[in-house]
């Protein structure tokens, strides 16, 4: 139980995956003369795995784990070439002077750990050595060093998240992992290959890389990403050559936007990303919403039976201000009784949300939003705007809906174009399977940032597509004021014309 907390504290989630092990041990290539590192020991599986091909293997570890510690000195301290120290890689003296001098070692392997809270002190010394990269984030820490310590040649074999595949964040290890190695290999899999470990990622990935010394050379590497596997068996056995996958030069994927890595079926998805003359944040603001501070005293709902709804107050209709859009000075709170506005947050919905939640919005309430260290009374020029909403959080597929003049929470991205008369052009492309395919290459989770929203592709519909798109948007929105339900035929309809559009 003491090992387990331990783990969970550093967020180490050891490798008890045998066909994922044998995968990356031969990714590396070893020969008998390979100085290796393993830059967190953990509980000494590949360490084993080294062995059992070269039982006279020259090993360093690190584990600044104690109980791990000591677990790997039990086990390998009858090994006169291993040597295991208690120490922090991404902070020791020694480790960080042999950075300094081109590396030293011919093959690293690892499974480092992911999110490992780091306290203030510590975060701003790692910020300090590595202040190019996202310091809360332990893994692309781990990798920046160890490509470090790779001698030129030296070959670097990774259980990573797939996060820094394409997250704004990660920017800063992309440009150095395209400019400094050339990719050898790069397996993408679900975190379900790891029976009964909860990584807080969906999927993780082996990246495989060469130390060169040689920018061109880099840059002229040609790579593979494998992502077809089904079930982890497939990692140590499939046969590359029939494996579907895909193939990218880094000086490709140095182009992209923030160097993404945009894996795609489609290229004309991946040109669109690149060659767009205008990208959504070009044409409208993206801002994140409003939040109280303490949405059960100020939040409530007009109904119990509204998903999520049970634990808040129901709302009293004649505390119901809708006259609000006529005020003022609506950002300094409302004087009388009727001081709830409605208030748009997060869900699935397409085109137009009901009504269900209200936020106090009386002077006092407001002056506590402003002044409260938890609420968030941010982009407040964009409160009581007409324009779009897009969970931040979605399912399978963005969806958008109309913020017709009012508050939104901080849940949603608000979308508020320029020309406000693309508005429903910008609410129907949002919604569209040609939208969904562009933010899921961009970024492959399931959130929708501004940052990303930001960087979707626009394209100017002609006169003839605009009207056509804005009367069906108009008559689905009437639908669901009437019924309640979209019409689906006239989404098809829509949908037809956007693809038309973006030509894929």
């Amino acid at each position: 139980m003491v090992m387990i907390q331990e783990a969970r504290k550093y967020q180490a989630f050891y490798t008890k995956s045998t066909p994922i092990v044998d995968y990356m041990i031969s990714c590396l290539r070893l020969t008998h003369t390979d100085k290796i590192f393993e830059p967190c020991g953990g509980d000494g599986v590949f360490i084993e795995a080294i062995l059992a091909e070269n039982e006279n293997a020259q090993i360093d570890v690190c584990e600044l784990n104690s109980i791990a510690y000591q677990t790997l000195q039990n086990k390998f301290s009858h090994y006169s070439k291993i040597q295991v120290r208690q120490c922090d890689t991404l902070l020791d003296s020694d480790l960080i002077f042999l950075s300094g001098f081109g590396g030293t070692y011919d093959k690293i392997i690892a499974n480092p750990p992911y999110g490992a809270w780091q306290d203030l002190k510590k975060r701003a010394a790692l910020k300090k050595i590595y202040p190019t990269l996202y310091a809360k984030e332990t893994y692309a820490l781990f990798l920046f060093r160890c490509i470090e310590l790779l001698k030129e040649g030296g070959i670097l074999s990774f259980i990573i998240p797939d996060t820094f595949l394409n997250l704004h964040m990660h920017k800063g290890i992309r440009h150095h992992i395209l400019t400094h190695t050339k990719i050898l290999e790069l397996a993408l899999f679900p975190s379900s290959f790891f029976p009964g470990v909860n990584f807080g990622y969906a999927n993780l990935s082996i990246i495989t890389l060469q130390k060169s010394l040689s920018k061109i050379d880099c840059l002229n590497n040609q790579f593979n990403v494998f992502n077809s596997f089904s079930n982890v068996n497939q990692l140590a056995n499939f046969k590359k050559s029939e494996s579907r996958g895909f193939s990218f030069l880094q000086k490709d994927v140095l182009t992209n936007p923030d160097h993404a890595l945009l894996i795609s079926d489609n290229s004309r998805i991946t040109n669109a990303i690149n060659e767009s003359k205008l990208k959504i944040g070009d044409i409208a603001s993206c801002v994140t919403g409003f939040y109280s501070g303490d949405d059960k005293t100020f939040l409530q709902v007009n109904s119990s039976d509204l998903k999520n709804g049970k634990n808040y107050d129901l709302v009293d209709p004649k505390s119901i201000n809708r006259d609000y859009q006529n005020i003022p000075d609506i950002l300094e709170g409302i004087e009388g009784e009727k001081y709830f506005l409605p208030i748009v947050k997060g869900g699935n919905t397409k085109y137009l949300k009901p009504e269900g939640w209200f936020m106090n919005w009386s002077k006092k309430a407001v002056s506590h939003y402003k002044t409260d260290k938890k609420a968030r009374f941010q982009n407040p020029q964009y409160y009581f705007k007409f324009g779009i909403g897009v969970p931040m959080i979605s399912s399978s597929s963005i969806t958008a809906s109309l913020i017709e003049n009012k508050l939104f929470d901080q849940s949603i991205v608000g979308i508020f174009p320029i020309d406000k008369s693309i508005t429903y052009y910008l609410l129907a492309f949002l919604n569209s399977p040609t939208c969904n395919k562009l933010i899921r290459t961009i970024n492959p989770s399931a959130n929708n940032p501004a940052n990303y929203i930001k960087k979707i592709p626009f394209v100017l519909p002609s006169d003839e597509q605009k009207a056509f798109i804005d009367k069906t948007v108009k008559e689905i929105i009437d639908s669901i004021k009437k019924g309640g339900v979209c019409n689906e035929k006239l989404e098809i309809d829509l949908y037809e014309v956007i693809k038309i559009i973006y030509e894929f």
